[in-house]
């Protein structure tokens, strides 16, 4: 009995521990972060005419009224508060869409504002993302023989330790993924990976895979004597936050994953092989045409023979193709600053050769499952998955199916209304979201309709 009430209270102190890691987290990283939609970019014109855009609000805006009363009407019945069953339980899981016919989870942690300041923390929900800040310490860390990969440090040096990992593979760091995090609290941690950003050498894929990604990140950690840290990762991002966490479970405090690619054949198929052709066809026809009609049996596999070909011009010309593709479907609105980057030779070369390199060899993992099947290792870990659901590059079913496979998780889905954007002209940046998203101590609550902030563009 004594055994089991010291268990309790060690429960309590981790789960107070890992909690707390999480609750400074912009609540725009959770939102704007998601690439809750994709931009289509490029060639054609979307925006209606001015008398269009009038009949289409005089159209939609009953629909609007009517859903954001829908949503009232879900957060009265299924509030913590008005639920007695939620009281006393230790596990927090989102709260769905009913309008989605997803699986519904209540939020079972009694959350008020009295019990968020004894813990330390404001009860309002940050909605922007931090402002800029710069790093008080960076550096070159010698990983092997070939590599080094820059790092840097950020925010508070005595604060808790969170390393973020950036996504491609291949795409490197930049200065907004330090606004993700409070600088009061966190000690933010960036890298660039094998051969991404500013390590060297360059677009190098010789001893480039995930474990020794792993095995760096590993380096990294006992190089800047942190004990343990939360980890956060978006895209490949989120598949490398995983395959880290299953090898290294006693190094992690938290997850933050959001937009969820778990690097399974079907993914690389929906989004090299054609599937999400059928959303951009405009933006795909150039990344197509590329390719002779006789070699688009496998897109990936004839992108690999250019980028690895032994002439510079064929490997640039494949590699601004591969990152334009990507580039033009990675926001729902079109964002000229993104889809610029396929013009820049240097990240494209690094970005489309690893990108391809990792998808070729399937992610170095042994089986297409290995990430879902190892989920064992990490259930005990405090966990936010965060995914939106208009998300063409990483799309819903690899977050659906990781949900799935972990219920225990907090299950966070950003829900776009697209005709709203579109015809009302609302920029994305300033549509967080139909839901508060907040990552207090893995509060989860709906809130009426669409939530309006003037937010940076992550």
């Amino acid at each position: 009995m004594e055994k089991g009430n010291d268990m309790e209270k060690e429960n309590e102190k981790d789960t107070t521990r890992v909690g707390k890691s999480t609750t400074r987290i912009s609540a725009a990283m959770v939102t704007l972060a998601t690439a809750g939609g994709r931009s289509r970019g490029g060639r054609m014109d979307y925006t209606p005419s001015p008398f269009l855009q009038m009949q289409m609000k005089l159209l939609y805006l009953p629909i609007i009224l009517l859903v954001s009363l829908t949503h009232i009407s879900s957060t009265l019945a299924l509030s913590p508060i008005n639920n007695p069953t939620t009281q006393g339980r230790k596990r927090n899981l989102a709260v769905l869409s009913r309008n989605r016919n997803l699986d519904y989870h209540k939020s079972d942690r009694l959350v008020t504002s009295e019990t968020m300041a004894s813990k330390g923390v404001s009860p309002e929900v940050n909605t922007s993302l931090y402002a800029d800040i710069e790093p008080y310490n960076t550096g070159f860390l010698k990983v092997s023989d070939i590599h080094t990969v820059y790092y840097e440090q950020s925010g508070n040096p005595d604060g808790h330790p969170v390393i973020f990992l950036h996504g491609g593979p291949g795409g490197g760091t930049s200065s907004k993924n330090r606004k993700f995090f409070d600088p009061q609290f966190y000690r933010i941690i960036l890298f660039d990976q094998r051969g991404a950003g500013k390590s060297t050498p360059h677009a190098c894929l010789e001893e480039n895979t995930t474990w020794k990604l792993i095995e760096d990140i590993e380096k990294l950690r006992t190089h800047l004597q942190v004990s343990e840290w939360l980890v956060f990762g978006g895209s490949w991002g989120s598949t490398l936050s995983l395959a880290y966490s299953e090898s290294h479970p006693d190094k992690v405090t938290g997850l933050v994953l959001r937009g969820i690619f778990l690097l399974r054949k079907k993914e690389i198929d929906w989004f090299y092989e054609g599937g999400a052709a059928a959303i951009y066809p405009d933006a795909w026809e150039p990344f197509r045409d590329l390719i002779p009609e006789s070699e688009r049996g496998c897109f990936v596999d004839a992108y690999h023979k250019r980028l690895d070909s032994s002439d510079k011009e064929t490997q640039y010309a494949a590699a601004r193709a591969w990152t334009k593709w990507e580039m033009m479907t990675a926001h729902l609105l079109p964002n000229e600053a993104t889809a610029g980057r396929g013009d820049d030779d240097k990240f494209c070369l690094a970005f489309a050769r690893i990108e391809n390199h990792y998808f070729v060899n399937k992610g170095f993992f042994p089986s297409d499952s290995y990430l879902l099947d190892n989920l064992e290792k990490i259930k005990h870990i405090n966990t936010v998955i965060v995914q939106g659901l208009y998300d063409v590059c990483c799309p819903m079913m690899s977050a659906w199916d990781l949900h799935k496979a972990w219920p225990e998780a907090d299950f966070r889905v950003r829900m776009h209304f697209r005709f709203f954007d579109i015809f009302f002209r609302v920029s994305q940046d300033d549509v967080t979201a139909d839901f508060n998203l907040s990552c207090r101590f893995g509060v989860f609550e709906t809130t009426a309709g669409l939530l309006f902030c003037k937010s940076s563009n992550s």
